[in-house]
């Protein structure tokens, strides 16, 4: 009995040893990489194969469109098949469940419990779609899922960017994928800034020269939409739909009374005299009236073209040095805080009454006030008022492309490690307070005809929109230093079908080559993006002016340019050409070069032209030069050029998708995905 005992005991603490061993082994899974980061993170041993079912619980409409467009996107990003059916899951489903009580997660916020099945559980179907987001990013990493479990709720409910398309136009197809993009990451407002003016110093300091546009169809003001680029009512109805569905609510932005030239462009009686003809004269009897009109026609009838909850309309940079006008202003803001709230709207302004202090009372409640310079309006005043504060501050998120002040691209190391949107400006509030209802960053195209195309600005959107989004969601529990974070977000793509950073390929190499390129011909990418090369030999023959050699959506690559019959290329309404002609009957072997600043020509392994950042000096009466050093310079006019000047950029995302109707033979293209050494 004794030795029985022994043995026992014996084998007991042997088996004990060996589960202890076993347990000390095994790996843990440590927190997935995502954006957002998690905000929790329990992890378990092992991993599991999606088995291609989803499965929702209950039958919710709006939970089963939510598994049903992660089956689209997992389609379009993955190329498999995923099916929703119904019963109890099985090893690799995914289990989609409403628990619309669970106070824990909130509106946004979803629980996460990867197994041998996979659960999302969250009280909105909201919540369940950023779920899905995260599920898209995983399987963009791992063959099989990591197990383990999160409880992932947003600190901050707003988390946006603003886009300024009055002084740039970007085509609607890019802001349907920018919205793909921020859902994404989790982001879930896109203010929408639709008209605004250049700077008149730039066009000659006349007013009727200045550039302007508002970029909406109207059919109450014709002549008010810009010819140069709009959307009409259906395109913008379109966008927001597509927004809701990635719960991501458009905002609609109309900039009223500065920032308006395009409104006096079209009734030249508006404009102030006093403080510039962008500014309307709030004292004229058309302007309430027209400006009336204006929101009226997007916000009336039972489907307004302004489909969301908010309208933002305005009401920043108006002068303050008169005590009337900043009276009249603050009667003006009050006045459309009250229009637009008489159509169900919850109304949005920029910051500005702190700027224009005064008596008149400005309504406050359930308006919510982009805070973007502290001197215009005191963020903890603006709180005490009783206002929602969506902190923007300009001196951290504000990115003016290739215009030599603010951010070109926005310090994300910064960003990322230091601020939250509890920091406006300087000031610091507590996190989560919950008058801060959370952050954004702008693209604001303030030079007018600076050569900035649509892929520029995204190269400039997309790492401030991770950042943002972490900062937004997570605040200041970033777990990661933001070296490793910089390093591992370029494995994630911009997001189900959007590519507008034309990326090919994830490691530098060869990415594309073909032996022979015929007319016509499609190819198989749409375009290369930042940083690229691209060869291929040319016999020349004659070809006429404007001859395309490649072409994607945006842009054109021209054999023979239309002005001069040389090689260029045009996007975005700029034509660039190189000082070089393809000789006729000749083979000359072709590269172009790429990166965000410059475009280069090399001829037969030789650099023959850099089209890099062009400056463009504002020559004015009043910079003349007020003296003469050479005595037979009398009659010379020189001018002083330090002053400003337009960065002009001269860069192309390369065209790849269609080969054009071209004379000549082009034969052994090859696309590498970085600046190779010639």
């Amino acid at each position: 009995m004794k030795k029985n005992l022994q043995r026992i005991g014996r084998w007991v603490l042997s088996a004990c040893l060996l589960f202890t061993t076993s347990a000390l082994s095994a790996e843990i899974n440590p927190q997935p990489f995502v954006i957002p980061e998690l905000q929790t993170w329990t992890g378990a041993e092992g991993s599991v194969e999606l088995s291609g079912v989803l499965r929702v619980s209950g039958g919710d409409k709006e939970l089963t469109r939510v598994a049903n467009a992660y089956a689209t996107d997992y389609k379009t990003m993955f190329g498999k098949a995923l099916t929703v059916k119904k019963g109890a899951p099985k090893a690799g489903d995914v289990l989609f469940v409403l628990k619309k009580n669970d106070k824990e997660l909130g509106k946004e916020g979803y629980r996460l419990n990867i197994g041998n099945h996979i659960t999302v559980t969250a009280a909105t179907a909201q919540g369940a779609f950023w779920a899905t987001r995260t599920l898209l990013q995983l399987s963009e990493q791992y063959a099989a899922l990591p197990k383990g479990e999160t409880v992932d709720v947003p600190v901050y409910e707003l988390r946006g960017f603003m886009i300024d398309v009055a002084r740039k136009f970007m085509p609607i197809d890019y802001l349907n994928d920018l919205v793909k993009a921020m859902a994404y990451y989790k982001m879930n407002a896109l203010q929408v800034h639709l008209n605004d003016n250049g700077f008149r110093q730039f066009f000659g300091g006349d007013w009727d020269k200045t550039p302007s546009a508002f970029r909406l169809e109207s059919t109450q003001h014709p002549g008010l939409t810009a010819k140069d680029g709009h959307y009409t009512k259906k395109e913008f109805i379109d966008l927001q739909i597509l927004g809701e569905n990635n719960y991501v609510e458009v905002i609609p932005e109309i900039d009223v009374p500065a920032h308006s030239l395009a409104f006096v462009h079209y009734k030249p009686q508006l404009g102030s005299k006093e403080y510039g003809m962008d500014h309307l004269d709030m004292f004229h009897p058309e302007t309430y009236p027209f400006i009336d009109s204006v929101f009226r026609e997007y916000l009336e009838g039972k489907n307004p073209v302004f489909r969301g909850k908010r309208v933002n309309i305005g009401t920043d940079e108006y002068s303050n040095r008169d005590k009337k006008v900043v009276e009249k202003f603050r009667e003006f803001t009050d006045h459309y805080i009250k229009f637009v709230e008489s159509f169900g709207k919850q109304a949005m302004v920029w910051g500005a009454l702190t700027h224009a202090k005064g008596e008149t009372p400005v309504k406050s409640e359930n308006v919510i006030m982009n805070i973007w310079h502290n001197p215009y309006a005191q963020p903890k005043d603006m709180k005490e008022q009783g206002y929602k504060l969506v902190s923007i501050p300009d001196g951290l998120v504000y990115i003016v492309p290739a215009a030599g002040y603010y951010y070109d691209y926005l310090n994300c190391n910064y960003l990322y490690s230091h601020w939250t949107p509890a920091n406006i400006g300087g000031v610091q509030f507590e996190e989560g307070d919950p008058d801060i209802l959370g952050g954004m960053f702008a693209v604001w195209n303030d030079h007018h005809g600076n050569g900035i195309s649509t892929y520029d600005v995204h190269h400039r959107t997309y790492p401030a929109l991770q950042t943002i989004a972490v900062k937004c969601w997570t605040a200041s529990k970033t777990k990661l230093p933001y070296n490793e974070w910089d390093a591992k977000r370029w494995a994630l793509s911009e997001g189900p079908g959007v590519n507008w950073l034309g990326r090919i390929g994830a490691k530098q190499s060869l990415v594309a080559e073909m032996a022979a390129v015929k007319p016509g011909d499609k190819l198989p990418y749409e375009e290369i993006g930042y940083d690229y090369t691209v060869s291929f030999q040319v016999k020349g023959a004659k070809e006429n002016k404007g001859t395309v050699l490649f072409s994607s959506a945006h842009t054109k690559f021209y054999i023979s340019d239309p002005r001069e019959g040389k090689l260029g290329f045009e996007r975005d309404g700029y034509l660039n050409t190189f000082n070089y002609r393809i000789p006729d009957g000749q083979t000359v072997n072709i590269t172009i070069q790429g990166n965000n600043k410059m475009t280069r020509l090399y001829v037969d392994g030789k650099l023959k032209e850099e089209l890099g950042v062009k400056p463009l000096y504002v020559i004015n009466d009043y910079r003349k030069a007020n003296y003469i050093s050479d005595p037979n310079m009398k009659n010379v006019e020189l001018y002083n050029t330090d002053g400003d000047k337009i960065y002009y950029q001269r860069t192309l995302v390369f065209p790849l998708r269609n080969a054009g109707q071209f004379n000549s033979t082009v034969s052994d293209l090859k696309v590498w995905n970085y600046l190779k050494q010639m």
